[in-house]
């Protein structure tokens, strides 16, 4: 028998029966900023890991967030992005998940509030990150077994 790493969706697998948890997929280092970073570095950065959202720490807490769709809106409004500041377009305290909120409640407060990221808190502390994509992914990507049998 040979030895497999597994991805993120492998992790379905490996709850069995019970609900699937934001902390179970959550990206566990997010891409950061501070809130007097260029939008251009914060971007910069986002494109780099491949990544939709950075979060604006002020030390060791979560200051705000910012999306693809803040950049854009930055680059749109004609600003000099190389000296605009991460704070004139970010998402001030974001709304944010527990680790151990279902995926089908995250999908439902980011669906409900029309974003895409959801920082995920234990306490005042940042645990990581969820994606709309993320959620989704790991629902469809059940194993055949734990589907229901066709009716």
């Amino acid at each position: 028998m040979t030895t497999q790493s597994f991805s993120k969706s492998a992790k379905v697998a490996e709850v069995g029966r019970r609900a699937l948890t934001v902390g179970e997929l959550a990206h566990p280092r997010p891409v950061s900023t501070s809130a007097d970073s260029p939008v251009a570095e914060a971007a910069a950065a986002m494109v780099r890991e491949k990544v939709g959202s950075a979060l604006v720490m002020q030390g060791p807490f979560l200051a705000g967030i910012l999306t693809e769709r803040d950049v854009l809106k930055a680059a749109a409004s004609g600003s000099d992005l190389t000296t605009l500041p991460v704070s004139a377009w970010m998402t001030k305290d974001p709304q944010s998940a527990d680790p151990d909120t279902p995926v089908e409640e995250a999908a439902q407060i980011m669906l409900l509030n029309g974003f895409r990221h959801l920082p995920i808190m234990q306490g005042r502390q940042v645990c990581g990150i969820v994606s709309l994509r993320d959620l989704f992914a790991a629902r469809i990507s059940r194993p055949p077994q734990q589907r229901a049998a066709p009716g």
